[in-house]
């Protein structure tokens, strides 16, 4: 089916499993998930496809084994392709990212190795300068200090310190998402946007390394 748009039910979805997160709550809200979120989501990412691939939405459980919260259920769907681009839908309203999300040990490295270069390291700020300028948020874990053997003076100092990168930006839980020709233009407009970063990971990075 073409994607028809985002109604309230799956924001309120959210709200609801934010305040009572429970199989009872899952259980009896489960048609209103799958209709109102994994499905239209679904319908999205696959208008989505030709240009940005496949998009493999997550599990709506969460994985409590080694966590101190016990929460069975995720607050939000989220969904990525194979290159690091992200969509996520939760009671906020609609977001998207794009770049490094949990890299290896090996990825962690090449990354440093590549923004320690100034000819590639210099490409990585001036596509996070432009990011930032239009409006989205640079994100993602960073060292406190930096690493192993940095000069406290290095140029890309910040880039540097990131253990994960990315941007995103997201709108709230508007009316607006009704209409699917809106979604799908500020979805695409935005990971259209985000290329540069994804393109540049996976050339000096590798494939991304998505666990969420």
């Amino acid at each position: 089916m073409a994607f028809a748009g985002f109604t309230d039910e799956a924001f309120s979805f959210y709200e609801g499993l934010q305040g009572d997160n429970s199989k009872p709550y899952w259980t009896s809200h489960k048609e209103t998930y799958e209709r109102h979120v994994r499905r239209p989501l679904t319908e999205l990412c696959a208008e989505l496809e030709e240009e940005f691939g496949a998009v493999k939405l997550f599990r709506p459980y969460r994985d409590v084994r080694f966590s101190k919260d016990k929460s069975p259920y995720k607050t939000h769907q989220g969904g990525h392709t194979g290159e690091g681009f992200y969509i996520q839908v939760d009671a906020d309203g609609l977001l998207v990212a794009g770049g490094m999300y949990a890299p290896t040990p090996d990825q962690l490295r090449r990354y440093r190795d590549a923004v320690g270069s100034d000819v590639h390291g210099g490409e990585l700020q001036a596509i996070v300068d432009d990011l930032r300028s239009a409006g989205m948020e640079i994100a993602g874990d960073r060292l406190k200090t930096r690493p192993r053997g940095t000069a406290p003076d290095h140029p890309r100092l910040e880039l540097l310190r990131h253990r994960s990168l990315y941007a995103r930006t997201g709108w709230p839980a508007d009316p607006w998402m009704a209409d699917p020709g809106q979604v799908v233009t500020r979805v695409r407009t935005s990971w259209r946007r985000l290329r540069p970063l994804v393109d540049w990971g996976r050339e000096h990075i590798g494939p991304p390394d998505l666990t969420r």
